[in-house]
């Protein structure tokens, strides 16, 4: 997440880290064939955490016959929330805050188009829904963090600690989360970036001070994560210092998650050594064989990578 100002000098406490904002749609920016950034607008924005990086909010969407619920403004939203009745419940969505102007009270969520509709016609899924019928004013409910929490960095599963050398792999959903991290590094670290989208056509500037390569795959008619795979396998290959110097002293084993039905995620803490991590987002199927790429194959030790199943083809992200 990029970032125009600096924290308040707040008083912080041990409140919960997270809390609802209540926002409404400023504008809405065609940026690619498959990304649409919206700006929402709220009062108390500027208490937006700004810790930024790859952390996780949630959308709280409208039901097609009523606006969102109101869960307060405090800690105590997920229980309000589950109280609601089956059928009143919004449905909740995991985004990454793209940019963050807390003084202007504005945040920027970038939105990914897919190219397909339900059986109805109609687009699937609640966020995109909602997006397909928003314009100016329209309202939603942002859950994210709290700059008044101790805890506001909740959510963030970018652990490098002091390691310099990186890879950041995923697809169209992990490019906010590549930015926010592109935008932390200097000219200390050396980043290569890998990114599979739908089309050429939706590569984006993603500013950084680090030395980085910055590779758009497009994906066009090719299986969903070719490209990215065949790019990782060509990146170890190409880096076998790196790989060397990042291997675990024993042979790993690796849980077979079932990523149809499990959460495949895990970011662990950084080792205590070593000049190399990895972040691997995207498509869980994807993200699982990257993982047994740099894992089980090169050996690499998995506590130098961090792999997040953000979303599973096929299937609707569980509230």
């Amino acid at each position: 997440m990029l970032t125009s100002a600096a924290a308040p000098q707040l008083e912080r406490d041990d409140r919960p880290p997270y809390r609802p904002f209540h926002v409404r749609v400023s504008r809405i920016r065609h940026l690619s064939p498959h990304f649409r950034r919206v700006t929402f607008t709220g009062a108390d924005l500027d208490l937006f955490g700004r810790d930024g990086l790859d952390q996780r909010i949630k959308l709280l969407l409208p039901l097609p016959d009523s606006p969102v619920a109101d869960l307060g403004a405090d800690g105590d939203w997920y229980s309000r929330w589950l109280a609601l009745p089956d059928e009143r419940r919004n449905p909740l969505r995991t985004y990454t805050v793209r940019a963050l102007r807390p003084e202007a009270h504005e945040l920027d969520v970038d939105f990914v188009i897919h190219p397909h509709h339900g059986p109805t016609g109609h687009v699937d899924g609640p966020a995109a829904r909602w997006l397909a019928g928003a314009d100016a004013g329209s309202e939603l409910v942002i859950v994210g963090p709290d700059v008044r929490s101790l805890h506001s960095a909740s959510g963030i599963d970018w652990r490098p600690g002091a390691a310099t050398c990186f890879l950041l792999a995923g697809d169209e959903t992990a490019v906010p989360g590549i930015a926010g991290i592109l935008a932390s590094l200097d000219e200390r670290h050396r980043v290569t970036v890998l990114v599979e989208v739908p089309d050429a056509g939706d590569a984006q500037e993603l500013p950084t001070l680090a030395r980085a390569d910055v590779r758009w795959l497009a994906r066009g008619d090719a299986e969903r994560g070719a490209r990215l795979q065949d790019a990782v396998s060509a990146w170890i290959a190409d880096n076998p210092a790196v790989v060397r110097g990042a291997a675990a002293a024993v042979a790993q084993q690796l849980d077979d998650v079932d990523v149809d039905v499990e959460l495949l995620w895990d970011s662990p803490d950084a080792a205590d050594d070593g000049e190399f991590h990895a972040w691997l987002a995207g498509e869980a199927a994807v993200i699982k064989k990257l993982r047994r790429l740099l894992v089980t194959d090169a050996g690499v030790d998995r506590r130098r990578v961090a792999f997040m199943g953000y979303w599973r083809h096929g299937r609707a992200e569980q509230n």
